[in-house]
């Protein structure tokens, strides 16, 4: 089954110092069974990668290389209309004190009734919460 996949599992699977076992088997996951991102998901991970080149984290060959691997999982990227930000995801961040980017991700997983992949606690929690099922990758 596909998955709701957020920016913290995926940058995870980039810097070494994040990876953890578990991300590890949620990218075998990811390959596996498709993903279902936010359309936001790709900016937020690309900022990242590009702001990790400027501390000398990585280097912008390995970050092509990465955003090239992300090209190749089955994903369907979705998008949100202003009604759907102004209405329903600004609502959710404030109930739960998250940014807007991690409500789009609360927002997603709960409309698709899809399990969630993510290593933000806030976030996770929200999850928990509104009974949205956390991948693990255990």
């Amino acid at each position: 089954m596909a998955f709701v996949l957020d920016a913290s599992v995926t940058l995870s699977w980039h810097f070494e110092d994040e990876a953890r076992q578990s991300v590890r088997a949620i990218l075998r996951l990811a390959f596996d069974h498709g993903v279902v991102v936010p359309q936001h998901w790709l900016f937020e991970v690309s900022s990242a990668l590009l702001k990790g080149e400027r501390r000398h984290r990585s280097a912008a060959e390995d970050t092509d290389a990465f955003l090239a691997r992300l090209r190749d999982i089955p994903s369907e990227t979705v998008a949100a209309d202003a009604g759907q930000i102004i209405d329903v995801i600004v609502p959710l961040a404030r109930a739960h004190r998250l940014s807007v980017y991690d409500a789009a991700y609360l927002d997603l997983a709960g409309r698709r009734e899809l399990p969630l992949a993510t290593l933000d606690g806030p976030l996770s929690k929200a999850a928990r919460g509104v009974g949205i099922e956390l991948i693990d990758g255990e």
